[in-house]
């Protein structure tokens, strides 16, 4: 049986979905589109190396150590931002305590 090989032009000219509205949005799209060209490539067996290591590279127990590291550096920032606002909200708390007291004792701030 003869194997389909497919020219892409049917696929290529029809869109399945309106244009992004968003940059991110067609970032994504385009990263799909990229996706579903090494996978038509690495299919047909015309795939270059670059591609296959990609892959390779993604699947490897190494770069799955890395995404971890990254999901927790990204709670650990996220955690210090959170730290950041509330030393800030307790700078005002404090503040706003020190005023009061200073009305209740009957000082004002300009002296």
């Amino acid at each position: 049986m003869a194997k389909k090989v497919n020219d892409g032009s049917s696929s290529s000219s029809r869109r399945k979905s309106p244009p992004a509205m968003t940059p991110e949005a067609r970032e994504k799209e385009m990263i799909a589109l990229a996706v579903d060209e090494a996978e038509r490539l690495m299919l047909e067996h015309r795939a270059p190396a670059s591609i296959i290591n990609h892959y390779l590279k993604l699947a490897s127990s190494r770069n799955e150590l890395e995404k971890e590291k990254l999901k927790h550096e990204n709670a650990l920032l996220e955690a210090k931002t959170e730290a950041i606002k509330e030393v800030k909200n307790l700078e005002s708390m404090y503040q706003d305590a020190i005023n009061a007291m200073m009305i209740y004792r009957g000082s004002n701030n300009n002296e």
